[in-house]
């Protein structure tokens, strides 16, 4: 391969226009290492590797089935997965942490409050109140504080008030609530460290016990409390893709999960004073390209954000390309599925790069971290910073637009409330399409995107495919979303790839077979809908014909994500297993026995057809279970 064409080892993609953009990249992305990453260590895969003191590392195998301290394969296998469930859940805590401190500091200084509607919720939930809507966010938010900050040894107050009863139950019996939640990644840290524990069940519920504060806190609470701050998401329709992005303005795309440490420079960028600066170096303006997870989430509330949004470009493995437009003239970053692979191309096409938040330094950014009692004088230097850089770039970088990527319509904005609201402002008409059988049952597919599995977004999209084919409808949340729209299966003509009844559905319905809750946080929001489905039918979350996929999982938190699943007792399908197939205990509990302590398992397929199947069958068997 010669340095100037790396079309010969680009990796495959569900969005073939995509596919074909990069082939012709006069540079490396990370779709073209694919390849040469593709020997992979076999003790890794199984999860049978040990590296965490100086004797190792050690590496179990048939004739050396334990490690120098003594540790077996099952030791192994399940210390590695609560650590990564504890780092996961960490990253998680630290979203729902800023929000929070975000929304507190904002209530003090009487700021800007955008979704009264959640933010009264919130308050009837919590069972707390306040003179003011600016003292009610000051008590909701420090409910939520507070809750973060409890040790270990002391529940969490926050966890029966937002869980399903009959859940909270089990949770209770199995003794999985958790505490504090920082304090949880805390102990599970500790717990899984060098001649430590050493029952494979044992770290397994800790597994648990750190979805339940990973699924309430940072997935449920961060989607509320960003409603509370940032308005609440409403249904409309709006363009995907690399067709959003518009070379006659200064664009900035977005990287992260924190929205609400950008929201003053957001502001900022359409205020007078500012677009003028623009229109003096040639530009018509601000705009924000999303991309990654924080895009998805603007793109939720983009009923609120119409002047500085211009549309969501794609997910995490589509942000290379973003940038290789050349029309991209900075990226703002806070958080993670920001690829260290931009850097470089950054570099080659001189795209100012700014962190906001030090957990997503980058190597070749400025760092402004974000106070938010300095947020002005940093949004102004941010501005005059990319303006600057714009100016500078702008005569010198050549444009590589791909106008024609995407889609024009997609369905946007779908929540728990919008998507209730829709239906009439309760569940009953989606209860009776799938009593009656036109809609036979949910899926919830979730979660990453990534460039094995078959490639970018590949089984994803045909997991997909093959679902909305058996009239079983999809409800998505994450980077998965974003490569699943910019294949055009959440345009209402998708309906076409519909089963007949689910395809009536739609056509009557004017929706797509496929509907996006917006990024992985929303996974938070799919409970909600499941919970409150759940109650209005009189049953258990387990019991309803609902199932879950990660098909392309990627990252730690997912495997958090995943464990907060598998505590609410749903079928858990990912593509390729989460490295525990040298553990005999783990493998063994994770998918069988988890049925009878939760009512959830996982199931490991990597064929889209194959999954289908068997996600269908888990589907028709709660459907006669509850006699439909």
């Amino acid at each position: 391969m010669n340095e100037s064409c790396y079309g010969c080892s680009t990796c495959a993609s569900a969005d073939k226009p995509l596919e074909g953009f990069i082939a012709k990249l006069p540079m490396e992305t990370s779709h073209h290492r694919v390849e040469s990453q593709e020997t992979k260590c076999g003790f890794g895969l199984q999860g049978v590797c040990c590296r965490l003191c100086a004797n190792g590392p050690c590496r179990i195998t048939p004739e050396s089935p334990r490690g120098i301290c003594g540790a077996t394969a099952d030791v192994m296998v399940t210390r590695n997965l609560l650590r990564a469930v504890a780092a996961g859940s960490g990253c998680y805590i630290h979203v729902v942490e800023n929000t929070a401190l975000n929304l507190k500091n904002t209530a003090l200084e009487k700021g800007k409050l955008k979704g009264l509607g959640t933010l009264e919720r919130l308050c009837k939930t919590f069972g707390v109140s306040g003179k003011d809507d600016h003292e009610k966010a000051l008590n909701v938010a420090n409910a939520v504080l507070e809750d973060l900050y409890k040790p270990e040894y002391v529940k969490m107050d926050l966890v029966e008030k937002m869980a399903y009863p009959p859940r909270f139950k089990v949770w209770k019996e199995l003794g999985i609530l958790p505490g504090g939640a920082k304090s949880e990644v805390f102990k599970g840290v500790v717990k899984c460290s060098t001649n430590l524990n050493s029952d494979p069940v044992n770290m397994l519920l800790d597994c648990l016990r750190l979805g339940i504060s990973t699924g309430i806190y940072g997935l449920t609470l961060t989607n509320l409390l960003n409603d509370v701050l940032l308005g609440e998401p409403e249904i409309r329709m709006a363009p995907v893709g690399l067709r959003v992005i518009d070379p006659d303005y200064i664009n900035i795309m977005i990287t992260g999960h924190q929205h609400t440490m950008f929201v003053h420079l957001q502001e900022r960028l359409i205020a007078p004073d500012v677009v003028a600066k623009a229109k003096a170096v040639g530009a018509k303006g601000f705009k924000l390209v999303g991309c990654t997870c924080v895009g998805q989430d603007l793109q939720l509330r983009g009923a609120h954000y119409t002047e500085i949004f211009d549309g969501h470009a794609g997910n995490n493995y589509t942000s290379e390309a973003i940038l290789a437009t050349g029309a991209i003239d900075a990226v703002l970053s806070e958080f993670n599925c920001t690829l260290p692979g931009i850097e470089t191309v950054c570099d080659t096409l001189s795209i100012k790069q700014i962190c906001i938040d030090d957990v997503a330094k980058k190597a070749n950014a400025e760092l402004k971290q974000f106070v938010f009692a300095e947020r002005g004088k940093h949004s102004e230097e941010i501005i005059d910073a990319i303006i600057a850089s714009y100016k500078e770039r702008r005569p010198k970088v050549k444009l590589n637009l791909l106008p024609e990527h995407g889609y024009e319509n997609n369905l946007t904005g779908v929540s728990e409330v919008s998507l209730k609201k829709f239906l009439g402002g309760n569940w009953k008409p989606l209860v009776d399409l799938i009593v009656s059988g036109d809609i036979k049952g949910v899926a919830g597919v979730v979660g990453c995107s990534s460039l094995v599995a078959g490639g970018h977004d590949v089984l994803t999209v045909a997991l997909v495919k093959e679902l909305i084919a058996r009239d079983i409808i999809v409800l998505t949340a994450g980077c998965s979303s974003g490569g699943i729209e910019n294949c055009g299966l959440m345009v209402p003509e998708a309906a076409e790839l519909a089963g007949p009844k689910l395809k009536a559905v739609c056509k009557k319905l004017g929706i797509p077979p496929v509907l996006n809750f917006g990024p992985c946080l929303a996974i938070g929001r799919l409970e909600i809908v499941a919970t409150e489905l759940a109650e209005t039918i009189g049953i258990d979350i387990p019991q309803l014909p609902l199932v879950l996929s990660a098909a392309q999982w990627l990252e730690e938190q997912a495997l958090a994500d995943g464990c907060f699943g598998l505590a609410l007792g749903l079928p858990l399908h990912l593509g390729l297993p989460p490295f525990i197939t040298g553990s005999k205990v783990a493998t063994q509990v994770l998918t069988e026995d988890m049925k009878s302590l939760t009512g959830g398992q996982v199931i490991i397929n990597a064929d889209a057809k194959e999954s289908a199947d068997l996600l269908e069958k888990i589907i028709q068997e709660k459907r006669r279970a509850l006699k439909i």
